[in-house]
């Protein structure tokens, strides 16, 4: 399938995520992890998935000197949308706590944006998810907390893991999406650059 497309490419995952690294070996993709420290900034002017598209794109930046003609960069990003703000990863309990309390029997987005980067060209796609709690109690919220520890998860949450289960009500959009990566649109995009 598209890994036999792939034979001629070198396929780069820059990421430390556990979860997108397993959704390419889902897809029976070979490829390498490749890092590099990015400060994830962006302007304040931007709103929704201009947010996580610039922040996709600024990852790819410490590669571009690099790339070889045969490379595939492949960088990401994921952001929650919520109140007209931005929701990324927690630094502290408490900040986890307000996030996740804010979003309690409400509807926010997940976005996530992937660009693929080569020598030559560079193609950014985004999937957005809508995601609806239920009203979350706040011994709901402490417990899912000081079990799971979600600081390294946009908006303080993995919604495969325990406050998914119990919180999420209605999905509308892609789950891998809100995972860490939307991988009908990764196996597409790569798809089209290959043929």
């Amino acid at each position: 399938m598209l890994n036999d497309k792939l034979k001629a490419y070198h396929l780069i995952l820059a990421s430390g995520s556990p979860r997108r690294q397993q959704f390419f070996k889902d897809l029976g993709l070979s490829f390498e992890v490749r890092l590099k420290p990015v400060a994830e900034e962006y302007p304040n002017r931007l709103r929704h998935f201009e947010i996580s598209d610039y922040l996709a794109q600024l990852k790819s930046l410490p590669f571009k000197d690099e790339l070889q003609e045969n490379d595939i960069l492949v960088t990401s990003d994921t952001i929650v949308w919520h109140d007209e703000k931005a929701l990324g990863k927690p630094r502290h309990d408490v900040e986890a706590f307000d996030m996740l309390s804010s979003m309690s029997g409400k509807t926010h987005d997940v976005i996530t944006s992937v660009c693929f980067t080569t020598k030559t060209l560079q193609k950014t796609v985004n999937s957005i998810t809508k995601v609806t709690f239920k009203t979350l109690t706040e011994d709901e919220i402490n417990y899912y907390i000081d079990t799971c520890q979600p600081f390294d998860k946009a908006g303080a949450y993995g919604i495969q893991e325990w406050i998914g289960q119990i919180g999420i009500t209605n999905i509308e959009g892609s789950y891998t999406n809100v995972v860490g990566l939307p991988t009908h649109l990764v196996y597409k995009t790569l798809n089209s650059m290959v043929v």
